[in-house]
């Protein structure tokens, strides 16, 4: 990267500064998403070990000077190693974060911006996951907070979210309807905190590449986790990246995404280039936490896995349920999302570099 480059968030279309105030999803001028391809270069110098979990990397987060740290203690989640397929396979367990799913990184960060604009009431949209996290968070920081999701979501998400105080509304249709709904209701100065739309939570995903640079003394050499938006993904990507750049490491691992073939399209995009979107479908799936027909940040995210020298694979249904069952069999009780990871390692093959590590973004208790 260039010495000159400027870090900081802009339109990814037209290149506009983040707004100093307000906390918009998109950009006001042509309506693309906001991003920072770049995350500052990793100064060990920098970390603040006196804050909690994910927080000890504030300076990389680009929050104001001003923003409150919000933490429920997520952040330094085990690797544990285990025998599979021939190999010792590392296993990052974010099932262990706060809320029971990786999640709480990402909205960590996104709450603690929230706050510093004054935010006070917020909207999100999630089969799930997101939305159980997005509730806790604004429960911790005294934000008022609606989810709307998917009629179809697991029954312990939805129950999760409710308990937590935040206002449910279930959606009939396919997650791109949810989202839709969501749009809708952000009118009348309502802040629509999405995951998938809002950039600083990419920034607390970073801190799981940090974490593992910390844990195994190097980069992995193959990293491979699930992927619906890719936020996760492109986060981790870009959390190597800054590694890169201040020397401590050579190269990124290479990532593996995995998608359910139910609901593929990075995969298929990948794969047959554009004409394989005409192939894709919001089809059911066991994996609902990958469900998403639409990815916000689908260039960037094929992007990263290409830098990486990785590749996108897809896993069919009858496959999910053996490879659930084969985690938990290692101790691991994952929900369905998590365990397309399985039969990926299996079908990579020679193309796996060690160390492999993988990444079990969310909790079986989710899925019972």
């Amino acid at each position: 990267m260039s010495p000159d480059i400027k870090i900081e968030i802009r339109c990814s279309n037209c290149g506009q500064p983040y707004p100093q105030q307000g906390a918009p999803y998109r950009c006001p001028k042509c309506t693309a998403h906001f991003d920072a391809p770049y995350l500052p270069a990793f100064d060990v110098d920098a970390l603040e070990s006196g804050l909690p979990g994910i927080w000890r990397y504030r300076r990389s987060f680009m929050l104001p000077e001003q923003a409150s740290v919000v933490s429920l203690g997520e952040g330094n989640t085990p690797l544990i190693w285990r025998q599979a397929f021939g190999r010792q396979v590392g296993f990052k367990l974010e099932f262990l974060n706060p809320t029971g799913s990786y999640k709480d990184r990402g909205t960590a960060v996104l709450m603690s911006f929230l706050l510093a604009r004054g935010v006070q009431r917020a909207v999100e949209d999630s089969s799930g996951n997101a939305g159980a996290s997005f509730a806790a968070y604004a429960a911790a920081a005294g934000l008022q907070g609606s989810v709307y999701a998917p009629d179809y979501a697991s029954g312990p998400k939805l129950a999760q979210i409710a308990a937590y105080g935040a206002e449910v509304r279930l959606v009939k249709g396919t997650r791109s309807q949810t989202t839709q709904a969501a749009l809708k209701a952000i009118k009348h100065e309502v802040a629509y905190a999405s995951h998938a739309f809002m950039p600083f939570g990419l920034a607390g995903y970073a801190t799981l590449a940090y974490e593992l640079f910390q844990q195994i003394g190097q980069a992995p050499g193959t990293l491979a986790l699930p992927v619906g938006q890719g936020g996760l993904l492109l986060g981790i990507g870009r959390g190597f990246e800054a590694l890169q750049r201040s020397g401590l490491i050579e190269r990124l691992p290479r990532i593996i995404g995995v998608q359910a073939l139910a609901c593929a399209p990075l995969w298929a995009l990948d794969r047959y280039g554009p004409d394989g979107l005409s192939m894709v479908s919001e089809g059911q799936t066991l994996a609902e936490g990958v469900r998403v027909r639409h990815p916000v940040r689908g260039d960037a995210v094929l992007q990263m896995v290409r830098r990486s020298g990785g590749l996108l694979t897809a896993v069919d249904e009858p496959d999910i349920p053996p490879a659930h069952q084969a985690l938990a069999h290692l101790g691991l009780f994952v929900e369905p999302t998590s365990a397309i990871v399985w039969r990926a390692l299996e079908q990579a093959g020679e193309l796996l570099v060690d160390p492999v590590v993988v990444v079990l973004t969310g909790s079986g208790l989710k899925a019972v």
